[in-house]
């Protein structure tokens, strides 16, 4: 009789998983596109199944977006309202696909809105992740002006998280866009003070200098690249490391 196969071993036990909103669209170019956000979720699912407690939180971006509809004239304080509300809808979604899959999640809301969401408290969220669940972390912070990314990882930080993991559509931080670029250069490691003296697109300044100031590695990825953040947590693949 074969012996049952272990799941790959790794060296994270919590991780924060930031992805932006469009990553939910798939080429629909807005809105939801429910096989796209179920491969996200199958993703989840394969680094859970190793027993890693994740946190997620997802942005907003392919419905609503603060800064654009602020752009538009509408007052800045009410945009950022909507985008929040906007980031509810994708962590239901999400929420919906995994535990499809069996994976228990709890969707926590920085706005209260309990028919929905839990509210968000700090040691009711460690539990849940002690016990295993998925916490999707929403609505941002609950205040304007900040963004998903400062979100992620003001959460992360209050959870305990051994590192961010961002997924985007390549698979590191370079110095150009390489879509636009072919001479574009990747960098295996990067320190927080390049990234924000070169203005490197990995986050906002705030979530940069929040992750610098608590020693919070940032690991950008490929969340198109199948087995992608699994392949990571067991220490293979192609990304970028932000640290000190």
């Amino acid at each position: 009789m074969a012996a049952p196969a272990h799941p790959p071993q790794t060296t994270y036990n919590r991780v924060m998983l930031k992805i932006s909103g469009e990553a939910l669209m798939g080429d629909q170019g807005f809105g939801l596109h429910p096989p796209t956000v179920q491969r996200i979720a199958e993703e989840v699912k394969s680094v859970h199944d190793m027993g890693v407690e994740i946190c997620m939180v997802i942005g907003g971006g392919n419905i609503f977006r603060g800064l654009a509809g602020s752009a538009q004239g509408m007052e800045r304080t009410t945009a950022d309202y909507m985008g929040m509300l906007a980031t509810v809808m994708n962590a239901l979604a999400m929420q919906s696909s995994l535990e499809r899959l069996g994976v228990f999640t709890r969707v926590i809301s920085a706005i209260r809105m309990d028919e929905v969401a839990e509210p968000y408290i700090r040691r009711r969220a460690v539990r849940h992740l002690e016990k295993k669940r998925v916490c999707i972390f929403a609505a941002g912070t609950g205040n304007p002006y900040f963004t998903t990314d400062t979100a992620a990882t003001l959460r992360a930080n209050e959870m305990a998280c051994e590192a961010i993991f961002k997924g985007t559509k390549v698979d590191g931080v370079y110095d150009k866009d390489p879509v636009k670029h072919a001479d574009a250069k990747r960098y295996d490691t990067v320190t927080y003070d390049e990234v924000l003296a070169q203005h490197l697109n990995v986050m906002d300044a705030s979530a940069i200098a929040l992750a610098r100031d608590n020693s919070l590695p940032i690991i950008v990825f490929s969340l198109d690249e199948p087995g992608g953040f699994k392949g990571i947590l067991a220490g293979q693949g192609t990304y970028t490391r932000v640290h000190e």
